[in-house]
């Protein structure tokens, strides 16, 4: 979807932990139909798309990141007539290659280090992207503030729920302008009127 968060920003002094704890789970993640309930990732949309998704990741081998788990097509002779692409883990990316700079929409995830908050703030916000974020820490106070530093369009604290059609949902800068859902969402319907009496 449009706003997967497909850039991790973690402290560089739990880089491996944080990389192997993904690591572990993508490793659990089903890849099949997606009418099946126990998918977790199902196919991309067109071949098209799954050659662009297979182009940044080589785009991820030739930078100096480290793959860690996918990179490829999935063996399973049943998913051979879809577009499958194994969800693919990248550690160690600098916030400045491809991977970590534009939109994938595939199931690839960049991890970038920073050193402290202050860096985790200025890489996040280092993007011409601005759709969605998360922060995610045990300071629900503290993650509110650094959300609130973030320039996109939405960003959750502790919450992987970006789109709730209670709230407007939209982009900053080149994720585009205007807001969807919510009561933002409905303005793009209506007419405003305006009716100016006399002074007095």
């Amino acid at each position: 979807m449009c706003a997967a968060q497909t850039r991790i920003l973690v402290p560089r002094s739990r880089e491996s932990e944080i990389v192997d704890a993904l690591a572990d789970h993508i490793r659990t993640l089903k890849v099949g139909d997606p009418a099946d309930p126990e998918t977790d990732i199902g196919p991309l949309v067109a071949a098209r798309q799954r050659e662009r998704v297979e182009g940044y990741i080589a785009a991820g081998r030739d930078s100096d990141a480290d793959l860690i788990v996918g990179g490829g097509r999935p063996d399973d002779e049943s998913l051979q007539a879809g577009f499958y692409v194994e969800p693919t883990l990248f550690a160690g990316v600098s916030n400045g290659d491809k991977i970590a700079q534009e939109e994938i929409f595939g199931p690839v995830l960049a991890v970038v280090p920073y050193a402290d908050e202050a860096e985790a703030i200025a890489l996040a916000n280092a993007s011409d992207f601005g759709l969605s974020g998360s922060v995610w820490t045990t300071d629900t106070e503290r993650g509110t503030n650094v959300a609130s530093q973030i320039r996109t369009g939405v960003c959750a604290v502790n919450s992987g729920i970006i789109v709730d059609p209670k709230n407007p949902f939209g982009g900053f800068k080149a994720s585009g302008i205007g807001r969807e859902m919510g009561p933002e969402g409905l303005s793009a319907f209506l007419e405003t009127r305006t009716v100016v009496l006399p002074a007095g």
